[in-house]
């Protein structure tokens, strides 16, 4: 189900998280289209956090640490990364409004990054929404092979340990299957939402001034034995 906003309506940073607490989320139909449609899906897409699988290659290559990883270092890169056009996605729905909207979510700390650096380059990366105990993650990208997933690992690792209890993918991709993700109907979806809700996740339970090590972050995950 989506609806039209009008282009000339200035959407809040408040009015948006009261969005995504009623279960709707906003997107665009292009970077150059100002308007903005309100989302709600039929089916929902989720990763159960106590579910989440990661390959032993993927495992290896986190523990290897040939990415750096940092949080809320540069989110308007990351930003910027989304909305690149990619193989298979030629357009972007990140129009100038979303960036807007979601900068001033970062301002407030409701809106977070995960960067993946391959020496000082940006090369992935991930961000998102917290509200109580929700993530709702927006969109990521990569620019190096893994780079996106090591980052979807390294929140995920974040997620559970900082008290987390749902991770909302908006959709479930077969790239989002391959770690777990499955589809919830809208009223399994608002019942797990009206649940996370009800308490206060810690996003900085880790590190957020200093990358944290991948053996550190699959130890959290109960999946260092993968890459013995």
């Amino acid at each position: 189900m989506a609806s039209r906003e009008n282009a000339l309506i200035d959407i809040t940073p408040d009015v948006l998280l009261k969005a995504y607490a009623c279960g709707i989320f906003p997107m665009a139909e292009s970077a150059d289209d100002p308007a903005l449609y309100w989302i709600e899906p039929e089916k929902r897409g989720i990763i159960p956090l106590d579910t989440f699988h990661i390959s032993k290659r993927l495992a290896r290559t986190v523990a290897s640490d040939r990415f750096t990883v940092t949080v809320n270092r540069d989110f308007g890169g990351v930003l910027a990364g989304c909305a690149e056009p990619a193989p298979g996605r030629p357009r972007t729905w990140i129009n100038a409004r979303i960036s807007n909207l979601y900068r001033r979510l970062h301002d407030r700390r409701h809106a977070h990054s995960v960067e993946v650096y391959e020496g000082d380059v940006l090369v992935g990366g991930l961000y998102g929404v917290s509200l109580g105990s929700a993530f709702f993650g927006e969109s990521m990208f990569h620019r190096a092979r893994d780079a996106s997933k090591v980052a979807l690992v390294h929140l995920v690792a974040r997620l559970s340990a900082g008290g987390y209890r749902l991770l909302d993918t908006q959709f479930v991709t077969d790239h989002l299957k391959t770690f777990g993700a499955v589809e919830v109907s809208r009223r399994q979806y608002h019942k797990l939402l009206e649940a996370a809700l009800t308490t206060e996740g810690n996003f900085a339970v880790l590190d957020t001034e200093n990358p944290v090590s991948g053996a550190e972050i699959l130890a959290h995950l109960n999946v260092d034995e993968a890459v013995s």
